[in-house]
């Protein structure tokens, strides 16, 4: 057992899971996601192997066919997915979002209908705020969702729908009612039901095709475009216009959790090549583990990646204790992604020119750890996050 990234006072079933999910990155994953990965093929096996073993129904609760699990259990999944190959997280990040909405905001009639085949994965989700023209900027959304009897008419455009094509459910945040005093009492969440698909997959929604990306391979992006779609009032998450904006944010705040986990992943597999390759590799007639210069390197990594794991770790224990974590959450995001892309980095130092061929793993892992600082809010979004929760708690009184 390594001794990076231990948790303590796991269950025994929280162990038996994250050891399971270890065993199948390790032989499902790790061995075929440099050709998988080149070729930007959809992961159909693994998804298969994934939704065999019960993760896309991990948090979803018994009631309705889940495993029930807490948000560290599914983050620690993540986590060791990430280290076989961080796009097969992102097959079922968005899909837990979505089931993680509906679960906390949806009505009953919504988790009876949704909930059981998402748990068996037979309905994947999405999950859709940005939009050409705007991506933190959230309360500026233009897309539009028009009132007309019992149905929505939705016109607008999404953008970086990650599981745009391959997903058959997009929760979709639009402006709806208009006049309220706050720009964001103006959004409302939708449940969008479509065909998997490029084109025009439905009467008045097309899905353009897949966004060709620096890295994220396999798993599909896309844009989403609405012109006159009609969806059921029925189909309003939690049957509560204008109250879409709460709703996405809660969502965000495990979904940070969730790509903390993702950068704890990558940073894990960096150190785990870097240190294997530094014992390898000779010079000046011993192995690169054996100067100072390298050792050293070893030992910042190696403590990068263990603190990064502890805060994503308190983010995800916070979350499920019920406890506000919107700070811990955007702490745990903003150290682990910015964590990650430093120990990929040293890695492929390392590695020297080696790190530079797509032969090597390490190549994969700097085109894909930069995702992760913006991915779920930039850097910059989570300080902004960080210091409005701490100048709340630290207010001067006068």
């Amino acid at each position: 057992m390594a001794r990076l990234a231990q948790t303590a006072g796991l269950t025994d079933v929280q162990q038996e899971i994250v050891s399971t999910v270890r065993g199948f990155v390790d032989k499902e994953i790790v061995p075929c996601a440099q050709e998988l990965e080149r070729g930007d093929v959809y992961p159909a096996d693994i998804v298969a192997g994934m939704r065999e073993m019960g993760l896309f129904g991990l948090m979803i609760p018994e009631e309705f066919g889940g495993l029930g699990e807490s948000l560290l259990t599914y983050a620690l999944v993540v986590e060791e997915i990430a280290r076989g190959w961080m796009s097969v997280s992102g097959v079922i990040n968005t899909h837990f979002i979505v089931a993680y909405m509906i679960s906390r905001h949806g009505t009953e009639e919504q988790k009876r209908y949704f909930l059981p085949r998402m748990a068996t994965g037979e309905v994947r989700g999405a999950f859709s705020m940005s939009e050409p023209d705007l991506g933190s900027d959230v309360a500026a959304i233009k897309t539009r969702a028009r009132r007309d009897g019992d149905e929505y008419v939705i016109d607008g455009a999404k953008m970086w729908l990650t599981n745009g094509g391959t997903s058959n459910l997009i929760a979709v945040l639009a402006r709806t009612e208009e006049g309220a005093e706050k720009p964001h009492r103006n959004l409302t969440a939708l449940l969008v039901e479509k065909p998997e698909g490029y084109g025009e997959v439905a009467p008045g929604l097309t899905i353009p095709g897949k966004i060709d990306k620096m890295g994220y391979k396999g798993v599909d992006t896309t844009e989403a475009v609405f012109d006159g779609f009609r969806v059921p009032a029925s189909r309003v998450l939690g049957e509560a216009p204008g109250r879409g904006f709460g709703f996405m944010m809660d969502g965000i705040e495990v979904g940070r959790v969730n790509v903390a986990a993702r950068a704890c992943g990558i940073a894990i597999r960096a150190f785990e090549l870097a240190v294997e390759y530094a014992q390898q590799r000779r010079t000046f007639g011993k192995p690169i583990a054996e100067h100072q210069a390298i050792a050293f390197k070893l030992a910042e990594m190696a403590t990068k990646v263990e603190a990064a794991h502890l805060m994503m770790v308190n983010a995800a224990r916070l979350k499920d204790a019920g406890a506000r974590n919107d700070v811990e959450a955007g702490m745990a995001k903003l150290l682990a992604s910015e964590y990650c892309a430093e120990v990929t980095q040293e890695a492929f130092r390392i590695h020297g020119g080696y790190g530079y061929s797509k032969e090597y793993e390490i190549e994969r892992l700097m085109r894909e750890a930069p995702f992760l600082l913006i991915g779920e809010g930039t850097s910059e979004i989570q300080k902004t996050i960080i210091s409005r929760g701490l100048l709340r708690e630290y207010k001067t009184k006068n």
